[in-house]
This record gives structure tokens, sequence and C-alpha cells, in this order.
């Protein structure tokens, strides 16, 4: 049976959980309510990752984060990738589960990257259909991400908040909101990021990710954001942030920091900003 609850995470901060803070989270947690991890670090059998990370799921919620399953490629999904994904959903028993909209995979190749979809009805049928499918072997309702993107598609039939709805409808899968996604989307494509988050499906977000990106320019001199989860979260997406908690109400929100990994300190001050945005609204 399908379990239709958006996440069991509680409307706190998290932080992804990086095995070098292991000693510090369990010292001294600060603001830190929850805790991601990307599950294909924890497809293994045994061993000390799987070892600290049950130790950490008696303390804390887990979120799985998934970034292999190619939800929106061309190709079926790949049924061992599934299996080793429903395996550890089933050991863990994580408060939520998230993937990308996005597709990795083409021919039998794994492509290490998130690429960008066209938003056509053949899409959206394909997409929904996966989404489907990894919810019915999960037995658990999955959010679907928001990309960070850096071209537009020629064919694209609908704007992207229009896509995000109608797969919410179609298969009743939840939406997870990077708010950072959306200024790098934004800045890169020249559109307006509170446009945006006007029309995005908010009722639908289960989980908000806030994380940092560096700034580069193209050929022509534009500014060009990179989605490079290395850095502090910057002022204009906490701004964002703020809007969608005082439109949408206080939701899970979780800081990314996956490249360049920095001291405990440092995560739990980022952490402890988001609570001073989600507490006077909570």
């Amino acid at each position: 049976m399908l379990d239709q609850s958006a996440n069991g995470l509680p409307v706190k901060p998290g932080v992804g959980y990086k095995p070098q803070h292991f000693a510090a989270i369990t010292a001294d947690p600060g603001p830190v309510g929850w805790l991601e991890i990307h599950a294909e670090n924890y497809m293994g059998a045994g061993g000390r990752p799987l070892a600290q990370l049950r130790h950490l799921a008696d303390r804390f919620p887990i979120s799985v984060h998934g970034v292999g399953l190619s939800i929106g490629g061309e190709s079926p999904l790949d049924r061992d990738h599934l299996a080793r994904l429903k395996q550890l959903c089933t050991w863990l028993k994580p408060a939520s589960f998230s993937e990308h909209l996005a597709w990795s995979t083409h021919d039998g190749a794994y492509l290490n990257d998130l690429l960008p979809l066209p938003y056509t009805p053949a899409t959206l049928s394909r997409v929904a259909a996966h989404i489907n499918e990894v919810q019915d072997v999960l037995g658990r309702r999955m959010l679907l991400e928001n990309p960070s993107t850096y071209i537009a598609f020629s064919d694209t039939a609908m704007a992207e908040t229009d896509f995000l709805a109608e797969v919410v409808r179609r298969t009743g899968c939840g939406l997870l909101l990077d708010v950072n996604n959306v200024y790098v989307s934004g800045t890169n494509q020249n559109y307006d990021p509170l446009g945006y988050l006007d029309a995005f499906p908010l009722s639908a977000v289960g989980e908000i990710h806030l994380g940092g990106h560096h700034e580069d320019r193209d050929d022509h001199g534009n500014p060009l954001l990179i989605d490079s989860h290395g850095t502090e979260v910057v002022d204009p997406v906490w701004a964002l942030y703020a809007q969608v908690i005082r439109r949408a109400g206080p939701r899970p929100t979780l800081i990314e920091w996956d490249n360049d990994v920095p001291d405990w300190a440092v995560l739990a001050s980022e952490a402890a900003r988001a609570a001073t945005i989600l507490e006077p609204v909570a």
C-alpha cells in the first residue's frame, strides 16, 4: 500500500550528512532536527557507513535523496537500482524520499550529471509513468525536485511550474522546492524568480532545499550561475526563501553543502539562520 503522507520530517532545519561530521553531530546537533543522505552512497552491504547511519537514524529523522534514478530518461528505469533503493528504504525506514526532475542515463550508460528536459506532453507522460513505478515499488510517496537549468529547449510546450503541477496531479507525488535552483535558473535564463514562485504549486511542497552556487560569465559576458553546493547560501536566496515561508507556511528545510564541505560549525550556523525564518511562522 502506498504511504500518502508528504513526509515525516519535522518542520525544522536539516543538513546533508557527511561522515566527517559524525562526532560533532552526535555531540551537539544545535538547531539541526533531521539529516539527509544520498541514496547511492548507502546501497552497499554493511560496513562503517551503514553502522553510523543506523546510529544516526535512531536519533534523527532521515531523508533519502536519490540522484541516480534518471526519472526523465527515455529508457526504462534501472530495475536493479530501484531494487537496491527499495532495500535501503525498507531497512532504514526514512521519513522522506526524493529525486530530481532530470535524466542521467542513455543507451545503458550512466552520465554523472542531472540533465534538463523539454517540457512536452511526451516528457510529461514518461516522467509520470516513472514516478508511478517508483512509488509502487517503494510503497511510499516521493518528492520531485525542480532542477537548476542553464539552457531552454525550443520545443518546450509548457512552463516548468505547470509541468510540475501536472506531474503532481497525475501521480500524487509531492514536490521538493530547491530555492537556490529557482534563483540559479532565473538568473541564467533571465526570468523573475518571484514570478516563478508565484506560479509554483506550493501546496504540494513537502521539503525545501537551500544551497550555494558559484558565479561565472558566459561567452557573451552575461552572468552564469553554477549550482555547485559548495558555498554559503547567498542573501538573495535567503530573501526568496523567506517569501516562500511567508506564503506557504513553514516546511522542513535542508542546508545542502556537498563540495568543499566546511567544518560543522559553519553548517550549523546556516541551519540556525534557516531556523530564524522558520520559527516566527511555525
